[in-house]
């Protein structure tokens, strides 16, 4: 099948990138075929985020939203930012970044479902269940479009009687909107050296509930963030807790995956914090509705990488666009595409104008995108140094310099990098659930709707099969049980002496994080079989 675009992913930005091109043509009385694949079941099925969403990106794209019934309708009322000893809380000013007059507490995946349909009414062809597997190439070495997976395989990648050979979709231009840790992204990097002369990215991972409270404890617009507690001061972490309409809360941790000790649990830390006294109130007597953990981009403007590449580009969280003292991305990564959307659409205008769009970095940099990750660009990397040394800096870096100091701090290692071996750090021995405030992995993933075929092959690939044993735990006490927040990592057979690694891949919530932390990079996660993985409803 063959578009003028193809669009890898139905996130806010490839949506968003959809959107304008369809726009764009229909000012300008052009015609112009664009195609987007989802691997999700569904727009929506995959997306999670906090999420409190500024308007600025989708008041440029479709100014009459509100009219079009946009799924907008909690207004954020009221910031809070605390930060938590274990058995105290004590509040702090509201830095200026995370004020969120003007915004609006979401689900950002019926804000994606809104805003597929608005992308079908123009004319944009969306394939939910399809994941792209496979990027094309011209015999010139430039990209030629995408293939998506073949269906009905079994384990082994044999043909079963369900098999359907995957598709491929040629375009004049692809653009790749896969999120954080794209696993296609990842190969444009290595072919076309777009990482080349910019810092290592880093990750957070971002875990999530969805709560039905108390209507005596529900207050719509409400807007909490922590820190301390139960991080330590040398690891980065923070919580959100946002009050939606119809007696829903939503309730996150965020850790940075530059963490050092092997032994910590991104899940069992956020179990650990629900429970402490300023927090546990909001819950009581509620119903957990929801669960599902995503990987973030926080390196910022310092690991932003070459955008362009011959016959695609990149945009989005794929890119890293993520503002994170503001914690937010979802208007910078609707930005992003829509300037990728202007400079595509005028370049396949243009007959001489070459497969490459080269306008769309210059674009970027000229962008209202570009002055944001500039003014906070020392924040993220100033947290190398702990939370105190990080809050001190951080305030005089915003209140007296203004985003605007004579330096820029440097991310110095990628997150696989940083764990240090079992022996050498303490060991955490976290508090059993309950199974009324806290929860175990299972039963959590339970709650995301995951499903992938139980005989599909595995899409977690080993490089070395025998690392994960030999070095993992040997060396690391196999973090993979831990950091990952779905129970899809399992070292069994240890009480006779012949532990291996198992992998429970039917449990994946396709976050990523194994792929970022592992510390050999022995992990590669490639995309399931399509509409596999979380149905995230309302997240």
């Amino acid at each position: 099948m063959e578009y003028d675009v193809v669009i890898v992913g139905g996130g806010p930005a490839g949506l968003s990138s959809a959107i304008r091109l369809k726009q764009l043509a229909a000012e300008n009385g052009r015609e112009i075929s664009v195609c987007l694949l989802e691997k999700g079941s569904e727009i929506g099925a995959h997306i999670l985020s906090g999420a409190v969403i500024e308007t600025r990106a989708l008041d440029e794209l479709i100014p009459d939203w509100k009219d079009k019934g946009a799924p907008l309708n909690t207004p954020a009322t009221a910031d809070r930012f605390l930060y938590l000893t274990e058995t105290g809380s004590r509040a702090l000013p509201t830095p200026p970044q995370m004020h969120n007059d003007g915004n609006y507490i979401v689900s950002l995946g019926n804000f994606c479902r809104w805003l597929g349909e608005q992308a079908e009414a123009l004319g944009v062809e969306i394939y939910p269940g399809f994941a792209a597997a496979e990027v094309l190439y011209h015999e010139d070495g430039s990209v030629k479009g995408v293939a998506t997976g073949d269906m009905g395989l079994d384990r082994e990648g044999n043909h079963t009687d369900a098999w359907e050979a995957g598709m491929e979709l040629w375009a004049r231009q692809t653009i790749f909107a896969e999120g954080c840790r794209g696993s296609l992204t990842k190969t444009l990097f290595e072919r076309f050296k777009l990482r080349d002369g910019v810092e290592p990215q880093t990750y957070g991972i971002g875990i999530k509930e969805l709560w039905e409270v108390k209507p005596e404890l529900h207050q719509p617009g409400s807007v909490t963030h922590t820190i301390g507690w139960p991080m330590n001061t040398s690891t980065y972490g923070g919580s959100f807790i946002y009050h939606l309409e119809n007696n829903q809360v939503v309730v996150g941790y965020v850790v940075g995956l530059d963490y050092q000790n092997p032994h910590l649990s991104p899940f069992d830390e956020f179990q650990r914090f629900k429970t402490h006294p300023a927090i546990r109130g909001v819950f009581e007597g509620g119903r957990r509705l929801s669960y599902g953990a995503r990987a973030l981009s926080e390196g910022g403007l310092q690991s932003v990488p070459k955008l362009t590449f011959p016959g695609g580009v990149l945009v989005g969280d794929t890119a890293g666009f993520l503002n994170v003292p503001k914690i937010k991305g979802t208007h910078t990564a609707m930005k992003s595409a829509m300037l990728a959307a202007d400079t595509l659409f005028a370049l396949l205008g243009d007959e001489n104008a070459g497969n490459e769009a080269t306008g769309y970095t210059a674009a970027y940099k000229a962008s209202w995108v570009h002055d944001e990750l500039y003014s906070v660009r020392n924040v993220r990397p100033s947290f190398q140094w702990g939370l105190w040394p990080a809050m001190i800096y951080s305030a005089i870096d915003t209140y007296l310099f203004r985003g605007r100091a004579p330096w820029t701090l440097h991310h110095k290692h990628a997150d696989h990098e940083t764990l240090k071996p079992a022996s050498q750090m303490p060991k955490i021995v976290y508090p059993k659930p309950d199974n009324v405030l806290t929860f175990d992995k299972l039963s959590s993933v339970f709650l995301s709707n995951t499903n992938h075929r139980e005989d599909e092959p595995i899409h977690l690939r080993l490089k070395d099969p025998g690392v994960p044993v030999r070095i993992n735990l040997a060396t690391y006490d196999a973090p993979e049980q831990r950091y990952c927040p779905a129970g899809v990592y399992e070292i069994v057979g240890q009480d006779t002496g012949e532990p291996r690694l198992q992998i429970n891949s039917q449990n994946c919530v396709h976050c990523k994080t194994c792929d970022i932390k592992d510390p050999t990079q022995n992990i590669n996660w490639v995309t399931p079989e399509g509409g596999g993985g979380p149905n995230y409803p309302n997240m």
